[in-house]
């Protein structure tokens, strides 16, 4: 039975509302498949981001640069790119329709509890006095916490210490307790304020002038010739405390050497000057003294600098291929000669350029040489100084001998203007200084503990432009040499730099090495312990 003509029209238009309904929800089946994959696929980059920076960050001593700050600075940032994308999808996602049939469920995020040390102020939502179905009496079974990690803006405050005088009715004498004790003796800046002051300064590197502006929209007006004549004064008033950090540097058995430019100003215009770190560091051979840094400055980079500051020095000297230190190596040296020991990860990322920029396949197979040696070296890093030579003698020695023959077989071959007979020279020539962590466990294969000591001094350099004067430049040494010590310890170098402000005065001059980072507690915690 064939349908009538205004039955036909209405079946067609049947059909193609069905057919519409049906490419809708395909449509929508569709978005929300590609949303969970996405999301699943975000989640499994997350997950393998972590993983990889975890273990950059657990490989302290690792290869070279290449593998250090500068590759982790960039996966962060790639990771975090990659959070802040997937929560905006999932929000907006939930808001397009999170609650329509069908959808994926939202995902909670997986949180550890917030910090236990931190104050908890207890909010209570109201309840209903009664039942709101029956308006019967209501008992309480339990309660719910949520937690919401909030912060309290930085708030000032005036302390008035009143000292309150007192006049004897029998001799007419006037008695007053001494005037209260501050780190700055013509200012009214109390410890924590020059400690805040000088971190952010040197830690962080925020000029005196972006202080000023940010301290004045809290309501406080500080000049910069203020701040600055704070700097200066608690600059002095730290300085036994720099001393004991640079005799304790210098009595090492072995030193990180090495500097960076800093851009100084000189009648208009900025000419390069230097800092200079020495680090003291025996964590890789579980050496017991503490880790150490000590900054200098000087206007240039002659040799003399290296001389004066290590003119009282010897042991190991790790660092790279500086011709200013060769006059230390000497045998007719002052104090004796000081053992060179050279930088694996210079010799390595002179050929790591070549394999990543120029694609040499002789320079990648000298970057897979080498690899394997840091690979070896790896497997001993925290280790004692004995286990780490024996360990190195049997192992490592036969990867650097076979390491040394196909770098003779290779240089042979090759033009002296190649850049890859360059980057094997650098190393060839040296060979006895490469090869002397092989004969002591002391020795480290890079010189990367004073490249991160200096790492700071290129942020700084970004943000604060150059260096006003000569004293400044050797102000900042010295406010280094303390922030970086305080970072090398696990101590935090605000807290720790406002107790010593608040305390250096009226310790004894006999016990101040007790101030220093490795052995300082809090005034608190020495009070909640005597007690």
């Amino acid at each position: 039975m064939t349908p009538a003509p205004d039955q036909t029209g209405d079946i067609e238009a049947l059909r193609a509302a069905l057919a519409a309904e049906r490419e809708a929800r395909l449509a929508a089946e569709a978005r929300a498949t590609g949303l969970e994959v996405r999301a699943t696929g975000a989640e499994a980059m997350i997950a393998h981001l972590k993983l990889v920076i975890a273990k950059l960050r657990h490989d302290r001593f690792g290869a070279s640069s290449e593998r250090g700050r500068k590759l982790i600075d960039q996966l962060e940032l790639e990771l975090g790119d990659l959070v802040a994308t997937m929560a905006e999808e999932a929000t907006r996602a939930e808001g397009q329709g999170g609650d329509r049939p069908g959808a994926p469920p939202p995902r909670k995020p997986v949180r550890g509890p917030l910090p236990a040390h931190l104050p908890r102020k207890r909010v209570v939502i109201p309840s209903p006095s009664a039942c709101p179905c029956c308006g019967g009496k209501l008992s309480k079974l339990g309660e719910d916490i949520t937690e919401t990690l909030e912060v309290v803006p930085r708030s000032w405050k005036v302390i008035q210490t009143v000292r309150e005088r007192f006049s004897c009715r029998s001799c007419e004498t006037i008695t007053q307790p001494p005037a209260p004790f501050h780190p700055i003796a013509r200012g009214r800046a109390g410890p924590n304020l020059l400690a805040m002051v000088l971190e952010a300064k040197y830690g962080q590197h925020l000029p005196l002038n972006r202080q000023s502006e940010t301290y004045t929209r809290e309501g406080v007006e500080l000049s910069v010739s203020t701040l600055a004549d704070w700097v200066g004064t608690a600059a002095a008033v730290l300085a036994p405390i720099h001393a004991l950090i640079g005799a304790h540097v210098l009595a090492a058995e072995r030193l990180h050497g090495d500097d960076t430019t800093v851009p100084l100003l000189a009648r208009g215009k900025t000419v390069t000057a230097r800092l200079w770190t020495y680090v003291r560091d025996d964590r890789p051979f579980a050496g017991p003294a503490p880790p150490a840094a000590l900054f200098h400055f000087s206007r240039d980079r002659t040799a003399e600098h290296p001389r004066r500051h290590l003119a009282a020095y010897t042991g190991i000297l790790q660092a790279d291929a500086y011709a200013g230190f060769g006059e230390l190596y000497r045998p007719d040296h002052k104090r004796g000669p000081i053992t060179e020991a050279a930088c694996w990860a210079h010799f390595r990322r002179k050929a790591f350029e070549l394999a990543e920029v120029a694609r040499a396949p002789l320079a990648a197979e000298a970057v897979r040489r080498i690899d394997r040696v840091f690979d070896a070296e790896r497997e001993v890093n925290g280790s004692p100084a004995a286990d780490r030579l024996q360990h190195r003698q049997t192992v490592v020695a036969p990867l650097v001998a076979d390491l040394h023959a196909w770098m003779l077989e290779t240089r042979a071959r090759l033009s002296r203007h190649n850049d890859l007979a360059k980057a094997l020279d650098y190393a060839l020539k040296r060979w006895e200084a490469f090869t002397g962590f092989l004969d002591d466990g002391r020795i480290c294969l890079t010189n990367n503990a004073a490249e991160r000591a200096l790492r700071g001094v290129a942020l700084g350099r970004k943000a604060w432009l150059f260096a006003g004067s000569d004293r400044g430049g050797e102000r900042a040494a010295a406010m280094y040499s303390l922030i970086t010590t305080a970072k090398l310890n696990d101590v935090d170098p605000r807290a720790w730099l406002a107790d010593v402000l608040a305390r250096i005065a009226d310790h004894p001059a006999s016990s101040l090495d007790q101030l220093l980072p490795w052995h300082w507690k809090p005034r608190a915690a020495s009070l909640s312990a005597a007690a």
